[in-house]
């Protein structure tokens, strides 16, 4: 047998066949069984203080200076940058090329199909697809890309206030996330 022939066979093996009852055997998932991680009352403090200072600075900014900056979805990116800043999905990498790969889909799609009920859908679909592919992963950009789409947004979004915005928001983690010792942000940039 060729050595493609049994690579072939090897991965036929390995996986597993479809079946209706190991899928809803899956969504019965099982119980926890570990526990849930917990913070100390400092870096509770430092969690509040990235998110309040990381939001109020884009927000201050987009009043003050009649700049584009705060995007709802920055709201669920606080969320992850400032309370589980470890996390994958946390790092630099993923909240500002997550972000800005989102917006760049919402507009190209609105820009070619315009507002419809599946262009909405195609813009954050495909974003979701293209920061899997590129590991650019964060959740919060699932909406940005839909944003995009759904508040018929021009090429400008993608710059300001997506980019800058998330840069900002990654500064601010930056600062406040290492003044708690057992904190160390990032974990890794690229």
């Amino acid at each position: 047998m060729s050595k493609a022939g049994s690579e072939a066979e090897k991965l036929k093996e390995e996986t597993p066949h479809f079946t209706w009852e190991g899928y809803f055997k899956k969504i019965k998932c099982k119980p926890r069984d570990f526990p849930l991680p917990g913070l100390c009352g400092f870096d509770l403090f430092v969690s509040w203080l990235g998110a309040f200072l990381g939001i109020s600075t884009v927000a201050f900014l987009t009043l003050y200076f009649d700049v584009p900056l705060l995007v709802a979805s920055f709201g669920a990116s606080a969320v992850l940058i400032y309370g589980v800043p470890e996390a994958p999905l946390s790092q630099p990498r993923n909240v500002i090329l997550g972000h800005t790969i989102a917006a760049t889909t919402g507009v190209v799609i609105y820009s070619i199909f315009g507002l419809t009920w599946w262009s909405a859908a195609l813009g954050c679909s495909l974003g979701i697809l293209i920061m899997l592919i590129t590991k650019t992963t964060h959740p919060p950009a699932g909406a940005t890309a839909l944003i995009g789409v759904w508040n018929q947004q021009a090429p400008m979004f993608i710059f300001a206030p997506v980019f800058v915005g998330a840069v900002i928001l990654v500064i601010i983690g930056l600062i406040t996330n290492n003044i708690s010792p057992r904190r160390s942000y990032p974990k890794y940039w690229i």
